[in-house]
């Protein structure tokens, strides 16, 4: 019961040792993550959202006032600027989205080019010729528009670029549907949306006629945000999707939006893989104990003390490995280096066959095995939970056979020693 006691409390430091690391590895991440994503924003772009372009037209209408001055009725004219928006006829948007990670310190941003190209049709609903001003409102002010396209009735327009917009003006004749083209090359982070405003109501529920949006992406793991729009159509191609959304006539409060998929995050993986640890050393230090005492093996509490610091080492390394290199490699790295520290030192300890099979073996399973499972998003609960049943099987039919209380009944005093023999001196 001493030795338990002794190899309970190493198991209890060491697990102690794993929150520290944890925690310093989870620090580490997020306290430089706000410093690293406005890096990314100023030099990569923002999440975008892409509203749909206005055209408009002002009008100076006589307003007339009466006023009393000295009991005198006084009529005055003014003229007042009125601004009408025209009617959004039609929307067919093309939308191609490419995902380019890039990492900073311990995460990885999910970054994107995306070339977005749209014709609009807008109707000058007034009874003669109007200059209408169409305004393009750009997606974000953080970001870069490469090839620019703006025409009317593919007519290039000359352009006012502000911050958020740009803007031109073309005379349209009375009752006539214009096609407006517009276009750029940008980049983004996080997500896309496209969201239906300036034709909608105060309450945020807006109307869209003849409407189509294609989107092609380079990826498969296509994700849709809460309070937005599914696709009309999909159809999967060799590196990506084809997603297609089509509307007659729509009254709808949702946005259209993908959501870009993240990369495995070396981060906050290492520290979750640290902060299992101990279970992982539990299941090793329980199964060794089993094996020990079955074959009559003696480990001291101090080689316990040496395996639970190789445990260790496989996850010290990893946090600060996964800086350098990728995730994989670093794991592999770390799980070879771990594994050879503990047969290196087993096999002087008890020899190299019980190193090489049972040990290794062990470690493998519990530290390796149960530590890649982390890896497995949405799998890792299962993977260990089977892993655990295995080791409990395994361990119920190996001691089915032992009579436990004769193991732990206590020891008859040894026989006392036979008096020595009188010697006669002569």
């Amino acid at each position: 019961m001493k030795r338990v006691a002794a190899i309970t409390f190493i198991f209890l430091c060491t697990a102690f040792a794993w929150g520290i690391l944890g925690a310093t590895i989870f620090q580490r991440t997020y306290d430089s993550d706000s410093s690293s994503a406005n890096r990314v924003v100023s030099t990569w772009g923002a999440p975008q959202n892409q509203l749909p372009p206005t055209a408009s037209f002002q009008e100076l209408v006589p307003h007339k006032e009466v006023t009393t001055e000295n009991g005198k009725k006084v009529e005055t004219v003014t003229q007042d600027r009125i601004v009408t928006q025209l009617p959004l006829e039609s929307s067919h948007l093309n939308v191609d989205l490419n995902l380019e990670h890039r990492q900073k310190g311990l995460l990885w941003y999910s970054t994107y080019k995306v070339g977005f190209a749209g014709v609009y049709g807008f109707r000058n609903s007034s009874d003669k010729e109007q200059n209408v001003s169409f305004t393009l409102p750009f997606p974000t002010a953080q970001a870069i528009y490469d090839n620019l396209l703006f025409t009317v009735d593919d007519v290039p327009v000359a352009l006012k670029n502000e911050q958020n917009s740009a803007s031109g003006s073309v005379k349209i004749p009375a009752g006539r549907v214009i096609t407006l083209k517009v276009g750029y090359n940008s980049q983004g982070l996080n997500d896309w949306h496209y969201s239906f405003v300036g034709t909608g109501d105060s309450n945020g529920v807006a109307q869209v006629r003849d409407f189509s949006l294609k989107m092609t992406t380079n990826f498969k793991d296509i994700d849709f945000p809460d309070n937005t729009l599914s696709p009309s159509e999909k159809h999967e191609t060799t590196d990506g999707w084809n997603l297609a959304w089509n509307y007659t006539n729509l009254v709808s409060g949702y946005q259209i939006a993908m959501t870009m998929p993240e990369k495995l995050q070396p981060g906050p993986l290492a520290g979750r893989i640290s902060f299992f640890a101990p279970v992982s050393l539990f299941f090793f230090f329980f199964l060794l104990l089993i094996i020990t005492s079955l074959r009559g093996i003696e480990l001291h509490p101090m080689n316990y003390f040496f395996l639970a610091t190789a445990f260790f080492s496989f996850h010290l390394l990893l946090a600060y490995l996964v800086d350098h290199v990728s995730i994989h490699l670093a794991f592999v790295i770390s799980s070879a280096v771990s594994i050879f520290l503990v047969i290196s030192y087993l096999r002087l300890v008890v020899g190299l066959r019980f190193a090489m099979r049972e040990a290794a073996l062990a470690q493998f399973i519990y530290l390796v095995a149960f530590s890649y499972a982390f890896f497995l998003k949405g799998f890792t609960g299962l993977a260990i939970t089977i892993g655990s049943i295995m080791t409990l099987f395994v361990v119920m039919q190996a001691t089915g056979r032992i009579r436990w209380k004769e193991r732990f009944a206590p020891q008859p005093p040894p026989d006392p020693l036979p008096p020595p023999a009188a010697v006669s001196v002569v």
